[in-house]
């Protein structure tokens, strides 16, 4: 598959999916990266590992939606990855790529999830409520943010004395890993039940 990848952010979870495909761990091509934030590192590391890289955002755009849906076709993206964007994602967009867009959330949905919980404010949301276990959720997007059907889950224990940093660290660990697993069966874009849980320590 061509993939294109969505980020707002230093693309973290992009590189281990570049550097998956760089060494041989899925038979996939990293086609296209967006960003709606021009400065943001996930452009660099597209550019220095030779993907096309473009900033595209609301405020560059009159209807970024459609400029978007028109760079992924021109790019022959067969599905676009949401690692960190934090934008909500338009209806052309959706319905353009219904069944092959997907995301990961640092969290185990439908837990901490929805407007406003990303990053750091995920983790320090879960410590607040007394979790005692963490995780990650691959799931297709549908329309509301982290809504669509789950795809696969990771679990991470919550330590005793983890911050929000801690957490965060093993939490990312996790996402890159399960996510570079599961791009790599490519069976996830078939109907099917949400995958069993695996645990990290």
């Amino acid at each position: 598959m061509r993939l294109g990848f969505l980020a707002s952010r230093e693309g973290t979870t992009v590189q281990a999916v570049l550097d998956a495909c760089r060494d041989g761990k899925m038979p996939h091509i990293p086609a296209l990266v967006v960003s709606n934030n021009a400065n943001s590192g996930v452009l660099r590391r597209a550019q220095a590992a030779g993907v096309p890289a473009l900033h595209i955002s609301g405020k560059t755009h009159a209807d970024a939606d459609a400029v978007l849906c028109a760079a992924f076709a021109e790019a022959k993206v067969d599905m676009v990855l949401c690692a960190g964007y934090m934008k909500c994602l338009g209806p052309k967009l959706l319905q353009q790529y219904a069944g092959r867009l997907i995301n990961t959330h640092p969290s185990l949905l439908p837990k901490f999830g929805g407007k406003g919980m990303y990053g750091h404010h995920v983790h320090e949301a879960v410590l607040a409520a007394g979790e005692t276990v963490s995780g990650a959720t691959l799931h297709h997007v549908s329309g509301p943010y982290d809504t669509g059907r789950i795809i696969a889950q990771c679990r991470v224990p919550v330590r005793a004395d983890d911050t929000p940093e801690t957490l965060a660290a093993r939490v990312q660990a996790a996402e890159k890993i399960q996510l570079v697993q599961q791009l790599a069966k490519q069976d996830f874009l078939l109907p099917q039940k949400p995958k069993a849980n695996v645990s990290f320590s």
